[in-house]
């Protein structure tokens, strides 16, 4: 059974940084790649960025590039996301997400139960 398990959402100030963390656990990704979404309150679930396990490419949204970072631990099969500078419009349920390969919400096949990011004004 695939668990993913995200840490570090919380409250920060406009211009502040946090770092999520997801564990995942069950198997590997080797073949594809793990990243992150967000969702805010009435709005569809938004593509962050991903990285491809194996080789480590990255590829981010617009709204992110240049102010967050997505890395791994393969070790620890582990998916980090590192967000500066971050925005009032930031906030929302940031969710793992693993198994996919382009920007879309439907071809994920596992998701985290997510982490809840406040950035106040």
């Amino acid at each position: 059974q695939v668990q993913l398990v995200e840490s570090g959402g919380g409250l920060v100030q406009a211009g502040g940084s946090l770092r999520l963390s997801c564990a995942a656990s069950g198997r590997t990704f080797a073949s594809s790649a793990m990243g992150w979404f967000r969702q805010a309150p009435g709005k569809e679930r938004e593509f962050v960025g991903r990285i491809a396990w194996s080789g480590g490419s990255t590829y981010y949204a617009d709204s992110v590039k240049g102010r967050f970072t997505i890395s791994r631990d393969n070790a620890k099969n582990t998916v980090f996301l590192q967000m500066n500078s971050l925005k009032p419009e930031d906030t929302a349920v940031y969710l793992c997400a693993a198994d996919f390969f382009g920007t879309s919400a439907l071809e994920v096949e596992y998701w985290g139960q997510g982490t809840q990011v406040t950035v106040s004004s």
